[in-house]
């Protein structure tokens, strides 16, 4: 094995001798805390490390995969599986999250992806949206159980093999590469008719909301209006009872029964009959 010398002549100390140098006193200060707290920061130590070596060709290739992925899964985005616990979620991020770093990544689009990152471990450390999406993942897990158990039943020979098998059959189907993928296309497929039903009901929610809005906008101005024309109605009285008083001071009326003959329009020349006088008696 071959020693590296420095420029002093003195032989470099391996990479995980000096994190062992760096993080000795921290180890040895507790028997429980101190020595995970050593483990963490060991595993930090070689992460930066790992990343300060990754090209720039897999940060592109890794900012490409991210924004191609299925944007309502959040587990595609981390690239996890789907049984994942929390603390894989919290590692997977801080990993592609160094790895695509606006600061570290040329790609333009770094910054897109950092933010998908982002919003995927928001949404899987999230306990409510973490439990909508395993509860589709288990629709779809059923889904394609029930589908492969009608294919068994028209294959006598996979029914038969089933039988014998009890179950081990069904353990192995899971676990292979063709249930993952298959699995992965019919969440997809659960998330995007599951979320055409939520637009759709926010839609017809804001249609309302928008129309019970407006009859309520509708009613105030139709009372407005009637205020404004009984202010209008009150301000006017005095002159109303005025004219009414003049009129009863200088109007004539009419006989009852009396019929007057329409005036005859001298301008008008279609007329041809003649006015006569009114016979009063």
């Amino acid at each position: 094995m071959r020693n590296n010398v420095d420029q002093n002549g003195m032989r470099e100390k391996p990479f995980y001798l000096l994190v062992g140098l760096r993080s000795g006193r921290r180890g040895r200060l507790g028997a429980g805390g101190g020595v995970v707290a050593m483990a963490d920061e060991m595993e930090d130590l070689l992460l930066k490390s790992f990343m300060s070596e990754v090209s720039e060709v897999e940060r592109d290739n890794e900012v490409t995969r991210i924004l191609s992925c299925f944007k309502l899964n959040p587990f595609e985005h981390l690239n996890l599986s789907f049984d994942s616990s929390v603390g894989d979620v919290k590692k997977q991020y801080r990993k592609l999250s160094l790895l695509v770093h606006p600061d570290k990544c040329k790609h333009p689009q770094a910054k897109e992806a950092f933010a998908a990152l982002a919003k995927a471990q928001q949404l899987l450390l999230d306990p409510q949206e973490r439990d909508y999406i395993l509860s589709q993942v288990d629709a779809a897990k059923q889904e394609l159980k029930v589908k492969k158990k009608k294919e068994l039943k028209k294959d006598n020979a996979s029914k038969i093999k089933a039988m014998l098998d009890e179950g081990k059959s069904e353990q192995q189907y899971e676990q292979s590469q063709e249930f993952k993928q298959q699995l992965k296309i019919k969440v997809r497929e659960i998330l995007t008719e599951q979320e055409w039903r939520r637009r759709k009901m926010a839609m017809r929610i804001s249609e309302e909301e928008g129309r019970l809005k407006k009859d309520e906008e509708e009613t105030k101005e139709m009372w407005k209006r009637k205020r404004e024309h009984e202010e209008q109605w009150e301000e006017t009285r005095d002159k109303r009872v005025s004219s009414w008083r003049d009129f009863m001071k200088t109007g004539k009326k009419g006989k009852k029964g009396e019929i007057r003959p329409p005036k005859l329009k001298t301008e008008d020349p279609n007329k041809s009959y003649v006015q006569r006088p009114v016979n009063r008696g």
